[in-house]
């Protein structure tokens, strides 16, 4: 196998490695370690995808070993975090918050797998359909985070409301909510934007280095708080959509405000 290949692999590995530690960190109560595993997993399954097109590495393999790892890293190994740190206390149904956590992202995953791609306006590109992955996994951990600062008691009754919580990011995460991507922030930086735009990522990874879970935090209220913005903003591009749609002469536009294909054009 070319080695161009296996580099991407090798990353995708990574992150597999990365997040099943994070189960012996939480097993060993070592809860920052644990966290910062889940999210150096998120940040490689970010890049693998990236490396494999940088050196034309990518492969059928390459991207089912991804799902398989990303299975594992944001929908067991979260789960199984929050069961060793609170949902044992009410045992069956925090088991039950659990699996049905993993099952809501094995259906995610298999989802975007299948999923045909099909013209859409460029807008489409700044919203996921539901939550995906790795923000299901860094959101559903909130609760932890905020046990950082914010003493929470361990009993049944809390319990009983984390395994709430979970079972409402495990209905995001299979949801056809749209939830914001940021895939066209940062395609075109200006050159004189890089140096701050840099200085500024230097000290979030400073800080988040050193303040790991306020952090993480606010970065989760954060992401759940603009769901019903995003929300929002997809529904008013959608109608502003059907609008020009309706407007336009037959045949100029299509119904998902994509220009008609003729025969012709596509032969």
């Amino acid at each position: 196998m070319p080695f161009r290949i296996v580099l991407p692999n090798l990353v995708t590995l990574l992150a597999l490695v990365s997040g099943l530690t994070a189960i012996r960190m939480a097993l060993e109560a070592r809860w920052e370690w644990a966290v910062g595993a889940v999210v150096v997993a998120a940040l490689l399954d970010a890049v693998d995808g990236r490396v494999a097109r940088w050196v034309k590495g990518t492969s059928k393999f390459g991207a089912e070993l991804d799902s398989l790892a990303d299975f594992v890293n944001f929908g067991v190994v979260p789960g199984l975090l929050l069961y060793i740190w609170m949902l044992s206390e009410v045992r069956s149904l925090g088991w039950l918050a659990v699996i049905a956590f993993a099952i809501a992202m094995a259906l995610r995953l298999a989802r975007f797998n299948v999923m045909v791609d099909k013209p859409k306006p460029d807008w489409h590109a700044n919203f996921f359909t539901g939550m995906p992955a790795p923000a299901g996994a860094i959101t559903v951990l909130l609760p932890l985070y905020l046990n950082d600062f914010i003493t929470i008691p361990h009993n049944r009754a809390v319990a009983v409301v984390l395994s709430i919580y979970v079972l409402f990011i495990a209905f995001m995460a299979v949801s056809t909510i749209p939830t914001f991507s940021g895939k066209k922030m940062g395609t075109r930086v200006p050159r004189e934007r890089i140096i701050p735009l840099s200085v500024l990522f230097v000290l979030f990874v400073a800080v988040l280095a050193t303040y790991p879970f306020p952090v993480l935090a606010l970065l989760a209220i954060v992401y759940l708080a603009f769901i019903p913005v995003g929300w929002n903003w997809y529904r008013r591009h959608e109608k502003r959509d059907r609008e020009a749609a309706a407007q336009a002469p037959t045949g100029d536009v299509a119904p998902d405000g994509t220009a008609p294909v003729s025969p012709a054009e596509g032969v």
